[in-house]
Parts: structure tokens; sequence; C-alpha cells
């Protein structure tokens, strides 16, 4: 009978935050081999960690021609426009923003802007709901045809998304945009 494996000599990975010595050393390894075969590289380069996490730490953080933090008003503002033009498809907003990547727009999204629209939006909801009510009260009630008839009105603002966000001037560049994605 053959001995059973209990898992006992499976090799056990680093997890948790890199270290300086391990970002070095895979940077040094794909410098001279290259970004491919991340299993490969995470056993060959002498690191304890697995082929996704050295394919992460380096596509996210060790890449040469990464920008990291300070995102300008401008490239807030593309973020912005190509969201409501795109949803959530944060690898395509970041092909569109040189040196960011997916992760880190997706981030600042999460951590910023949707936080920064939605207080825009209850503060226009805010204004509108006193406007709604000051012209209420200012109008004379309608009379009533019918004794049973009820007064439809909105009692909760409406909000436009497209009062923050005026795409006339963007309209060139987006069907460019979606030219490319056609063509193979």
């Amino acid at each position: 009978m053959a001995p059973k494996n209990d898992g006992s000599a499976k090799k056990v990975m680093n997890k948790g935050a890199w270290t300086a010595e391990e970002d070095s050393k895979l940077s040094q390894y794909i410098e001279v081999h290259g970004a491919k075969r991340w299993k490969t590289i995470a056993a060959k380069s002498g690191l304890n960690r697995c082929g996704k996490s050295c394919r992460l730490r380096w596509l996210n953080y060790l890449r040469p021609n990464i920008k990291r933090g300070n995102i300008s008003d401008e490239e807030e503002d593309l973020i912005l426009r190509l969201h409501k033009l795109l949803g959530n498809r944060w690898s395509l907003i970041a092909g569109r923003l040189p040196g960011r990547t997916d992760n880190e727009i997706k981030n600042y999204w999460n951590s910023h802007l949707s936080k920064k629209i939605d207080q825009k939006g209850k503060t226009q909801e805010v204004s509108t709901a006193q406007e709604t009510t000051s012209q209420l009260k200012t109008r004379a009630p309608a009379p009533m045809e019918e004794e049973g008839a009820k007064i439809v009105g909105s009692s909760e603002p409406t909000f436009d998304v497209n009062e923050f966000f005026d795409f006339s001037t963007e309209l060139e560049w987006v069907n460019k945009f979606f030219e490319l994605d056609e063509n193979p």
C-alpha cells in the first residue's frame, strides 16, 4: 500500500506585504528574462511567492513606466467621463490614461470619486427639494374635480447626471475610441 500524502510536503508560500529585497529580486529577474510564464518566474527567481502574486506586483507596482498617485484634475475629469460611458471597465479606462493601472483607477474611483459624486448628488437633491417645496408653498392649490382624486407629485427630487457631464466636445474622440475597438 502506498503512503498517503497528508499535505505536509507542500511548500508554504509567503503571503502579505512584499519586502524591498523581494521587489529587487523580481525586478532583476524580469530585467534579464522578461515578463512571461509567471509561475516559472516565481520559482526560479528565488522568491517564495506564487506566480499570480509576482504578476500583480510587477504589473501594479514595479513596472518602470507606471505613474503612482497625484491624479490630476484632467485625469479625474477623464475618469468620470469614461466611467459614465464605459461603466466599471477599468482596464479600458486605464488604457486611455498613460502610465496608470486599472487597479489604481478602480481604487481611486471607489475611494474618492464615487463619494464625490454621491455628495454632489445629495446637495443637488437638497437644493431641488428646497426649490420644490418653496414652489408648492407659493402656488395656489389646484381644485379637485373628484373627491377621491389624489394630487400626483414627486416627493423625491430627480437627479440629472447630464448636468455634471457635458459630452458635446468629447463625442469625436468617443467615436474614434469605438472604431479602434471594432477594427481587428
